[in-house]
């Protein structure tokens, strides 16, 4: 998990993590159940009965958030898609699919897994709440559990790109024109335009007086609005770097460093002197690895004089690389998948060069300048 997660452990092998905003929103919900909502709903509770209510909901109400996201995942992993990590945050949470699906069948399953499992818990939640007394602690959490679940997945059912319903209706899309790129612009487009309705609807609730929750759905559809966008620039991004190849921006003038230099030697003259990030290791004249200055972190700066390159870096067997035949849009995708900076670039079995996001992001400007 990154710096900005905390790390809660795996489920059927997927990373579970809760982003630090998560926080922010378990404190509001809590709040607002405690003071507003059970109150309302139940009187002459104690004052700690309420708090108790409202903090148990709200965690129950994030693992049913979570329960949502593995829904998506599990179906995902089922149609040979990775997932790298399921975070909670404070929009609720996120499924970090890796990659595009094979096709508008799976993206439709992919997409509707998560509601059905809202669904679900909502309608389980409902057919429990009898065997709680009427006016418990239980029967107000459960009551409020099935009631948000159903609300959860009908409103993932929105037709708005990125939302599940807005993916269900690119898979739809999908399928009958048979062209994704197409399918994601139609469904990013609309996204975008129920996004401008709900910021339009929290205009209106405000001058109504209504200025909390008029914030509140406008900054939903902020969110909406920012998301849609970006899927379409992420379109936009794939059809550009699907026309060119690897050899076009690789760098071919990377440098070589011996496998027993000592790593006191390679950041004297190779990272402080020359500023590089990343170096090829070569032995008796082959390619044995890779190392970075993420492996350097790992190594206390004592032990630098006597630890060899060879030590740390990552050898050739767990490298990952690509063919400069291979398009841009794949290596970022290899990038995204694996977890890295940079991919050395091997034709025949020999190195011919190197291609980092750095090199993307420099190829990208110079066709742009072109472009003008």
């Amino acid at each position: 998990m990154n710096r900005q997660n905390i790390y809660l452990g795996r489920i059927s092998g997927i990373p579970v993590g809760v982003d630090y905003s998560w926080f922010l929103i378990f404190g509001l919900l809590s709040w607002m159940l405690a003071l507003d909502y059970f109150p309302a709903e139940f009187k002459n509770w104690a004052v700690w009965e309420y708090w108790l209510a409202g903090i148990i909901t709200s965690l129950m109400l994030f693992v049913s958030v979570l329960l949502h996201e593995l829904g998506h995942s599990i179906v995902a992993v089922r149609f040979k898609l990775p997932v790298r990590r399921i975070t909670l945050f404070v929009f609720g949470g996120v499924s970090e699919i890796v990659g595009e699906p094979p096709s508008a069948w799976s993206e439709f399953w992919i997409a509707l897994a998560g509601p059905l499992v809202s669904f679900v818990l909502g309608a389980l939640f409902y057919l429990i709440e009898p065997l709680f007394p009427a006016h418990s602690i239980l029967f107000a959490i459960v009551k409020y559990l099935a009631f948000i679940n159903i609300i959860l997945a009908v409103f993932n059912l929105i037709p708005g790109f990125p939302l599940d319903g807005g993916r269900i209706f690119r898979a739809i899309i999908w399928g009958i024109t048979r062209n994704l790129r197409k399918s994601t612009v139609i469904a990013g487009n609309v996204g975008r335009f129920i996004a401008f309705f709900f910021i339009y609807l929290g205009v209106t609730q405000i001058f109504s007086g209504n200025v909390a929750n008029g914030l509140w759905t406008i900054f939903i559809g902020w969110f909406l609005e920012s998301a849609a966008s970006s899927q379409i620039h992420q379109q936009e991004l794939h059809d550009i770097l699907n026309h060119y190849h690897v050899a076009q921006a690789m760098n071919r003038y990377y440098r070589i460093i011996p496998a027993h230099s000592t790593l006191f030697d390679l950041v004297r003259e190779h990272i402080l002197g020359a500023g590089r990030r990343y170096l090829i290791v070569m032995k008796e004249g082959k390619l044995v690895g890779l190392l970075t200055l993420h492996h350097l972190k790992d190594i206390p700066q004592e032990e630098w004089a006597q630890v060899t390159v060879e030590q740390v870096m990552i050898p050739l067997s767990q490298l990952k690389w690509i063919s400069p035949q291979a398009t841009l849009w794949e290596a970022l995708k290899e990038m995204d998948q694996d977890g890295v900076n940079q991919l050395p670039v091997i034709e025949n079995g020999e190195l011919v060069g190197v291609l980092s996001r750095e090199d993307l992001v420099t190829f990208l400007s110079k066709v742009h300048e072109l472009a003008k």
